[in-house]
């Protein structure tokens, strides 16, 4: 499995949220693309960015940056926060992204995917936020009636390759993953999953190593990177293992 690092951007800087909430972070860095390349110079094969201004706005807010960030690095970067509109992935994409991440369009409309996933085919994820098991749009501000397996399994119908599973209830709370709820996407599903969410130790990919399933691609690490509790080596050594 992939360990992905992810930088959250707000007002310009790196940051990290408790459970997404806009009036619980952190600053952690006032330049976004020296942290990039700290990533890639520790290893990384991939990097995972969220445009946290976007996600709240419901449009790109941070698209310069991202553009530096993707200019800045030989490794592939994908990028979420705000695209509610096919305009919005494709400048993304035109950007030098290599994978646009959809999450509150594909919540709320999850038919019109499907037209976005043969435009775009591998280069569109499609971003699962879900809390208790029921899906949160709209920066994590509301929660929809619909479970996140639902979900996952109808926007695989129309065509997505890609999906990334965030459990909103542990995110930057550094408590441990929710092996059940990422469990519980990768068998509904047969493309490819990204779990995210509440990581801060190698015993957490350990735990989702041993659910043995083969679909699960990666793991997105914020927090526990950010505040030294491990490190982006040993991380990867304990996926590689």
């Amino acid at each position: 499995m992939l360990i992905i690092p992810a930088i959250d951007l707000k007002e310009g800087k790196c940051v990290r949220l408790r459970q997404g909430r806009a009036d619980d972070g952190k600053v952690y860095a006032d330049d976004p693309v020296e942290v990039a390349r700290r990533w890639a110079g520790e290893g990384a094969r991939y990097l995972h960015v969220v445009d946290l201004d976007g996600a709240f706005q419901g449009r790109p807010v941070h698209a310069a940056v991202i553009e530096r960030i993707a200019a800045a690095l030989d490794i592939p970067v994908e990028i979420g926060g705000g695209l509610r509109e096919t305009g919005h992935v494709r400048a993304m994409l035109d950007a030098g992204v290599d994978r646009a991440i959809v999450g509150t369009r594909a919540a709320c409309s999850p038919e019109s995917i499907g037209l976005m996933a043969d435009e775009f085919g591998e280069r569109l994820a499609v971003g699962i936020d879900a809390r208790d098991g029921m899906v949160q749009v709209k920066g994590w501000v509301e929660t929809t009636g619909m479970r996140a397996a639902d979900l996952a399994a109808k926007v695989v119908e129309m065509g997505v390759k890609t999906i990334i599973c965030t459990d909103t209830a542990t995110d930057g709370m550094l408590s441990g993953v929710n092996v059940d709820a990422v469990d519980e996407i990768c068998a509904r599903v047969a493309c490819r999953v990204i779990a995210s969410g509440g990581v801060h130790s190698a015993d957490d990919v350990q735990a989702l190593k041993d659910l043995a399933r083969g679909n699960l691609e990666g793991i997105i690490v914020g927090k526990a990177l950010y505040e030294g509790s491990v490190t982006l080596t040993s991380l990867t050594a304990a996926a590689e293992a």
